[in-house]
């Protein structure tokens, strides 16, 4: 007999009374030891460790991605520029010499003088807040206007999502730059240029494609789990669209975002450059651009200087937003 079977009691039955018995011998199943199994160690818990959120987890992702730490290089860099921009050249970018015009690199002046003999280098550099700023402010106020109006309709639904939608679809049937355009040129915004109307400009027609996304978003969370017990706990329905529904909708706007202020300081620099954005007198990026297409055959150097430092600041916002995007994206970080 093996010596893994033992003896049924019940087998001595006669064959018809045995109820559907199959074996006369009961089969003893084997159960490695724990220390003997090699999956211990793969498959240990700390049972006292405080589970992480969705942002923990995006974060320790994005710390091991190379992509996310040469954008954030790059940006941090870039606002360091933009905020203290005397720590990194001495030269006054208005003080222009005209028998300085179109010469080279000079010690003190690496990039050399435009057509008016102005520092290359230092317009550059000054013109980085400009540029910059607005780029930061129109994703901020597209971010909180789309982000309002895609929770508002995609959480309440009904009518107030039919009326929502329909003043989307009317702003975003309008191309960003040929809107902008036509609204720099009412007269409340052509005689009162500055970085504020362009960043008003800008957000007016740049809201539709957040508040898509936002909608979206808040409708794939609304009927959560943790959502429907909020509700049942006596939480109103709009504290729980803030408490619970935005936050956890975000993911997706901060990623957006993060490309599209880059996309917002490329329209800068195009209706600067049209003569329809910043007035000459303030330093940016789109206007040195613009002054400078006139040599483009002559010294061509003279208008890659700031395209040179306009893609670098706009390739470092969409490196950005790669890496979050996969740092975010749950399938991504299942295959990481």
């Amino acid at each position: 007999m093996p010596e893994n079977l033992t003896p049924n009691p019940e087998a001595g039955a006669p064959r018809g009374k045995r109820e559907g018995k199959v074996s006369n011998y009961k089969i003893e199943h084997f159960v490695a030891p724990i220390s003997e199994t090699p999956l211990q160690g793969v498959d240990a818990v700390k049972e006292t460790g405080k589970p992480l959120s969705m942002w923990a987890e995006a974060w320790r992702s994005l710390r091991k991605r190379p992509l996310f730490i040469i954008s954030s290089i790059l940006i941090v860099a870039i606002i360091v520029v933009a905020a203290l921009p005397n720590l990194f050249t001495s030269v006054d970018p208005t003080h222009c010499v005209l028998e300085n015009s179109n010469g080279p690199a000079v010690s003190g002046h690496p990039m050399g003088y435009n057509f008016q003999g102005c520092d290359i280098y230092s317009r550059a550099i000054y013109g980085t807040r400009a540029s910059l700023m607005v780029g930061v402010f129109t994703t901020i106020l597209t971010v909180l206007l789309g982000t309002t109006i895609g929770a508002l309709a995609g959480y309440y639904g009904g009518w107030l999502d039919a009326v929502l939608a329909r003043l989307g679809d009317v702003f975003f049937a309008l191309p960003l730059i040929l809107g902008a355009i036509i609204m720099m040129q009412l007269p409340v915004f052509r005689d009162n240029k500055s970085p504020w109307t362009v960043i008003v400009t800008l957000a007016v027609f740049g809201w539709p494609q957040i508040a898509r996304i936002a909608r979206g978003a808040v409708i794939e969370v609304r009927n959560a789990d943790f959502v429907t017990a909020s509700r049942a706990l006596g939480l109103s329905r709009f504290k729980a669209l803030l408490r619970h529904v935005v936050p956890n909708s975000l993911a997706p706007i901060i990623v957006v975002s993060t490309v599209n202020l880059g996309v917002y300081i490329v329209a800068e620099a195009t209706l600067s450059f049209i003569g329809v954005g910043l007035p000459p007198d303030i330093m940016s990026w789109g206007n040195d651009i613009a002054s400078a297409q006139t040599q483009l055959r002559s010294n061509p150097m003279v208008l890659m200087w700031p395209a040179l430092f306009l893609s670098v600041t706009v390739l470092s916002f969409i490196m950005l937003g790669d890496a979050v995007r996969d740092a975010l994206d749950p399938k991504a970080r299942k295959g990481a």
